[in-house]
């Protein structure tokens, strides 16, 4: 979907090669319209790692330091920035240990992740990703390196949190890390009825014992979906299951884990079995499983896999994302689900609540000003054709959306955000525009970094 031709790609092998590079850059001095971008693992959705003719960086090849795992009262892994969240997990569960929060891919970079903010289905209890770093390592758009934390250079630390890479690019990541269970019970429902599973989603967050993982699909028109999570889940009453169509509805799926050890089975069965005995989903679509915590947290990837064989992966992904205050969750899955989508699209539609009091309110991200708001996520694979699979079709559909929630819906917040203003920018930030802005000017003052994102431009002067 985005093309931007570099003028270089650094390869670095150490942080001083990328301190001396974006140095170099910045001394150069406005008139050379050089800009610099951090490239992880490639999954920005609108060229965000791009510049075009400008330096690309390629985190994945900075392999310092490297990855050392600290246990104790508070344990934590050390890891370079262009780190995967997937070796992070390989290699922390040797000692009995795992970062709390996660995306649900894991195949991404530390770096990038941290830079929006790592949501899944662990972020009403421990927060995004951003809410889990004790301390980071960062290049200044001066080329300068800092240590930061909560209580050294703590305006870095809590600009470059969610900060979209305007302020610095992270070369090392102190990540919080808990206790590792060696087994999930891996659950899914499906429900008719959207208010009632908003509720029960609401009512399991809310809770102080209640699953390790909640989050939510919308499934329209689906043929056989029962059938096909038959491949990976047992039906809890299979004749029933048989007996369920999906044909032709909008349904709504609750996944839920549990994470556990083999000697708390017994005790961990009838705590499930109690939570589900709250719930008001449809008792013929009860399926169940049991899985490592690797395998678990690392799902997606086997869906990621199967997308390669069949061509979908290396095709356009115009993916849009929406943080949703819970009180107006109901009027947007109305019009969206009931009005827009009608046909549903070529991809899942996530939907879950978290709970803002997990979320640090310094950092550079924004939200939705209520203490419980949804993460929804429209994530189209799109073939490359034409008609209603065509991109241009899904682009259509997506500006329908961003225009109702933009009219009818405030405080909703858009999440791995594109905008093509500044001034789109100012609105997306709101009142944290001037803070963000003093940040730029004080971290990144010729507007060198990431410039794939669009919010500043090198050699125009930003403005309040």
């Amino acid at each position: 979907m985005f093309s931007s031709l570099p003028l270089a790609v650094l390869q670095p092998r150490s942080v001083s090669d990328i301190s001396l590079a974006v140095r170099h850059v910045f001394e150069l001095g406005p008139a050379s319209g050089l800009t610099v971008a951090a490239r992880g693992h490639g999954h920005s959705l609108h060229g965000q790692a791009m510049t075009r003719g400008g330096l690309v960086i390629s985190m994945e090849s900075l392999r310092w330091p490297k990855m050392r795992v600290f246990t104790g009262s508070s344990p934590f892994v050390e890891v370079s920035g262009g780190e995967l969240w997937i070796n992070i997990l390989r290699e922390t569960l040797k000692y009995g240990l795992a970062p709390k929060s996660w995306t649900d891919y894991l195949h991404l970079t530390v770096g990038g992740t941290l830079s929006n903010a790592g949501i899944s289905g662990q972020a009403f209890r421990h927060g995004p990703q951003i809410s889990n770093v004790y301390e980071l390592e960062v290049v200044t758009g001066k080329g300068e390196i800092f240590t930061c934390s909560e209580k050294q250079n703590s305006d870095l630390f809590y600009g470059i949190l969610g900060g979209l890479g305007q302020f610095g690019i992270i070369t090392r990541a102190r990540i919080s890390l808990g206790p590792a269970a060696k087994r999930v019970k891996w659950i899914k429902v499906l429900y008719h009825d959207f208010a009632l599973f908003s509720k029960d989603q609401e009512h399991l967050i809310s809770l102080e014992k209640t699953f390790d993982y909640v989050e939510g699909f919308v499934m329209i028109n689906r043929t056989g979906l029962l059938n096909r999570w038959r491949s990976s889940f047992i039906p809890k009453d299979p004749v029933q299951a048989s007996r369920f169509t999906s044909e032709g509805k909008t349904l709504y799926c609750l996944e839920l884990a549990k994470y556990f050890d083999p000697e708390e089975s017994e005790l961990v069965n009838q705590e499930v079995e109690r939570l589900l005995s709250k719930l008001s989903y449809i008792s013929s679509t009860l399926f169940l499983s049991e899985v490592s915590l690797l395998e678990f947290l690392d799902r997606v990837h086997i869906s990621a896999l199967k997308l390669r064989e069949k061509g979908l992966w290396e095709v356009p992904h115009p993916w849009l994302n929406f943080l949703v205050p819970a009180s107006q969750i109901k009027e947007f899955a109305g019009e969206v689900f009931g009005n827009i989508l009608t046909d549903g699209i070529n991809g899942p539609i996530l939907i879950y609540p978290v709970n803002k009091s997990k979320w640090n309110n310094r950092t550079s991200l924004v939200t939705p000003p209520e203490d419980t708001f949804y993460n929804v996520g429209f994530l189209s694979s799109v073939p490359l054709s034409t008609g209603k699979d065509g991109l241009e079709h899904i682009l259509a559909q997506n500006r329908k959306i961003i225009e109702f929630c933009d009219s009818k819906l405030r405080g909703t917040k858009r999440y791995l955000s594109h905008y093509s203003t500044q001034e789109e920018w100012k609105a997306h930030f709101g009142t944290q525009w001037e803070v963000f802005v003093r940040r730029k000017l004080e971290y990144d003052p010729l507007a060198i970094l990431a410039p794939g994102q669009g919010i500043f431009e090198k050699r125009i002067q930003v403005t309040y």
